[in-house]
């Protein structure tokens, strides 16, 4: 027997979860299925190198700043053009202002919902629900932070959506000072509402229903996310930290050598690709240290962390963490929370700092190369890398995102979930909605991720009382 929840929900993008049942009704497996196809990779070859800090932030509506900083960055590597400090400090900022909405956007709009409504009717999980139990001073709040950060952008970047701001090399515009104090002003107030949501979530995070949620799913991988100099969590610039299932240091690796540990593996059901560590190993969908599937987002970040780079905020590492590695799957709420607060107060440090109204943003670009970008997406290491030939055309665009560094990790949690909440066959609307609390954990990002043209065929599998007889299958 097969169970499908067929569309997946609050997420961007398209998907389904398989779940094949036994003949006593009990889980045998369950995938989450992306049969979208985009192909951005593609896409790029041809274009102008300049061209790419714009057209890659089309590939997403809700983490076009990702992009957008990813593929400048990749440029700074290609042109050989350093930032200055301004400059870097311009984009960080940028940076942290989308860190803050887009955290704000899936606690309180998307997988949040999960946490704070609990098993509520289908019709009430939403955003409107969500007022209904708390308050609507709580909705005005959420709307007003969420807008503060997105004007922020729109100050820094050029627009609220799709920033055009970031070139290689540095930035297109600076800011004055009457735009330094109104960015001030806003980030203040930014640190008070995480505070807030803090404090909410916490009560929640003190019940029964907490300790079911984490209960749901608890798998041991390796993770992976950006630190600064001193192993502190750093969204925008940094190295790459990879630790063990038990938090031992695996590597850290710069940018130019990030692909020396990542491989991609391929399965013909998805669209989405399968990243793992080289030198552990592609095992299938298992988890423990000799298998090489590795998590990234905001529970990896402060798993590969010594602490954070923000006061509150690392006084909130210190108890999430009490020198322990977490695990739980739902604990990525907990980790999204301090980093909200840790986005709102390093907002409130850099545009105090009396650099950051400085003149010189941009360091013109030199002989065109190859280039590879890191930056943390929302949810997780973001890698933009081309190859550009002597003219400053692409010439290859690889893109390793969020979403698919977790994909194995997510059809794991989705297996785990399903088998302890489906027994006998018994499914209902609010079990498969357990089910799917597990992938929106990871606030997936599906159009960012389903972009393997050339590398996954489509498959048509026929089934007849719940075994596949026959399967059709075309290459892309």
């Amino acid at each position: 027997m097969k169970v499908s929840i067929n569309p997946i929900t609050r997420l961007e993008g398209h998907g389904r979860i398989d779940i094949l049942l036994d003949n006593n009704g009990n889980v045998s497996k369950a995938y989450m299925i992306v049969p979208e196809l985009r192909g951005f990779e593609k896409f790029c070859v041809g274009r102008k190198a300049e061209d790419m800090p714009i057209i890659t932030a089309r590939i997403c509506g809700v983490c076009p700043e990702a992009h957008h900083m990813a593929a400048a960055k990749a440029l700074d590597m290609a042109f050989d053009a350093d930032p200055p400090k301004t400059a870097k400090m311009l984009r960080e900022l940028l940076y942290n202002a989308y860190m803050f909405y887009d955290h704000c956007l899936h606690l309180y709009y998307l997988g949040g919902i999960d946490v704070l409504l609990g098993d509520v009717p289908k019709e009430e999980r939403n955003v409107i629900g969500l007022i209904k139990k708390f308050g609507v001073a709580l909705g005005k709040e959420i709307i007003q932070h969420r807008r503060y950060a997105m004007e922020i952008v729109k100050m820094l970047g050029g627009r609220e959506i799709h920033p055009v701001a970031a070139v290689a090399g540095g930035v297109s515009k600076g800011i004055d000072e009457k735009e330094r104090e109104e960015i001030e002003a806003r980030a203040k107030s930014c640190i008070e509402f995480a505070r807030k949501s803090m404090d909410l979530f916490k009560e929640v995070f003190s019940g029964n229903r907490w300790n079911e949620l984490l209960g749901l799913d608890s798998i041991k991988t390796y993770y992976m996310g950006l630190v600064d100099e001193k192993n502190r969590v750093n969204y925008y610039d940094g190295k790459v930290r990879i630790v063990s299932p038990k938090g031992k240091e695996i590597a850290k690796a710069s940018n130019k050598d990030i692909l020396k540990y990542i491989e991609e593996h391929v399965e013909d059901w998805s669209y989405v690709k399968f990243p793992y560590l080289k030198q552990i190993g592609w095992k299938g969908f298992v988890d423990g240290e000799d298998s090489g599937i590795y998590r990234v987002g905001p529970l990896a970040r402060i798993n590969v962390a010594d602490g954070m780079n923000s006061r509150a905020a690392q006084k909130e590492f210190e108890e999430f963490r009490n020198g322990n590695i977490v695990h739980e799957t739902f604990a990525y709420y907990h980790a999204r929370l301090i980093e909200m607060l840790n986005a709102a107060e390093r907002m409130y440090d850099l545009v105090r700092d009396d650099a950051i109204t400085g003149d010189d943003i941009r360091t013109m670009p030199s002989e065109p190369g190859e280039g590879i970008g890191i930056v943390e997406a929302a949810r997780g290491v973001l890698i933009h890398h081309y190859k550009l030939d002597s003219h400053g055309m692409v010439e290859m665009a690889n893109l390793i995102v969020a979403t698919t560094n977790n994909n194995a990790a997510i059809n794991m949690s989705v297996a785990n979930a399903a088998s302890k909440v489906i027994k006998k066959g018994k499914v209902d609307d609010v079990i498969l909605n357990r089910v799917e609390a597990a992938f929106r954990c990871y606030d997936p990002c599906l159009a960012c991720a389903s972009h393997a043209l050339g590398h996954s065929p489509l498959i048509i599998s026929i089934y007849q009382d719940g075994k596949i007889i026959k399967k059709v299958k075309r290459d892309a």
